[in-house]
């Protein structure tokens, strides 16, 4: 059955107590992590069919992207302690993505921030986009 995603969190782990998540403050929109796989070719002269033939590649669990509303002095997005300083130290940090089905979902990622742009428009709010991308298969539980 469909659920709302109204109320969705994508927390931020701890690095000095792993099994510590801090929900990312004034998130709007996630999505992903955009999964894909490679497929390589394998057609030979052989194929009768004129058919192209391919065996599974590598998986890449891709990226997830992040809106929300900028809080520069915000502890889970500032340079001290937040997502700005994952992407200044460069270091694979776990986040925890949080559904609202009624089974209280959640997977387990963990990734690199390879990207962070705020946004201040003269009209309308600070805004701020990040990406997440993962490094290793994550784990719905």
């Amino acid at each position: 059955m469909a659920h709302f995603a109204h109320g969705t969190a994508l927390k931020i782990g701890d690095a000095a107590s792993p099994e510590v998540f801090t929900e990312i403050a004034e998130v709007t929109s996630i999505s992903g992590p955009g999964m894909a796989a490679d497929a390589i070719e394998t057609t030979h002269h052989s194929v009768t069919d004129f058919t192209r033939t391919f065996i599974a590649g590598l998986k890449d669990y891709g990226e997830v992207s992040i809106e929300g509303n900028f809080l520069p002095a915000g502890g889970t997005q500032d340079v001290s302690t937040g997502l700005l300083k994952k992407y200044e130290d460069r270091t694979l940090t776990n986040y925890q993505l949080v559904f609202t089905d009624a089974g209280n979902t959640t997977w387990a990622l963990t990734a690199l921030v390879t990207a962070f742009e705020p946004a201040n428009p003269f009209d309308d709010k600070s805004s701020f986009s990040c990406t997440l991308k993962l490094s290793s298969k994550p784990t719905l539980a």
